[in-house]
């Protein structure tokens, strides 16, 4: 009896060691892929910003160039979805994606103040989201 239990102890021991390690290999992988989408966020998000700017720069191939730009917009919205504790930065990046889709005609309009927002985005400064909502706030989303 006494060997059973102390073969059963011994078994306990290594399980919780096993698991131990694995949830700390789970912590560390996890940390490694978030750090992996936030990477991928801003690389779309300069992607973004260097299309606005060939966009405002160019006399021509306007339609590919926002098409670009919407493209890298939308790809830097799925990144933000997939980072954890980015809900309100989420939020407003996926409506001013989705101002971009819907709404070409306002947007083309306001693509220096897109850039600029995104640029802030990209330099860390909380403000660039701010002004990110305001421009989606300006859309007539009625169409009109």
């Amino acid at each position: 009896m006494k060997k059973r239990m102390w073969t059963a102890i011994i078994m306990f021991i290594i399980t919780l060691i096993a698991l131990l390690v694995f949830i700390g290999l789970y912590i560390d992988e996890k940390e490694r892929v978030q750090k992996t989408y936030r990477s991928q966020y801003r690389t779309e998000l300069r992607h973004v910003s260097g299309e606005i700017e060939g966009y405002l720069n160019t006399e021509g191939g306007y339609d590919t160039r926002y098409s670009m730009i919407i493209g890298y917009m939308s790809s830097a919205s799925s990144y933000a979805f997939l980072i954890d504790g980015f809900e309100d930065k989420q939020k407003t990046i996926n409506e001013l994606n989705t101002c971009l889709i819907k709404y070409p005609e306002q947007m083309s309009e306001r693509l220096p103040d897109v850039k600029n927002a995104i640029d802030d985005i990209l330099d860390d400064l909380d403000k660039g989201y701010d002004e990110a909502a305001a421009i989606v706030s300006e859309i007539n989303k009625k169409g009109n």
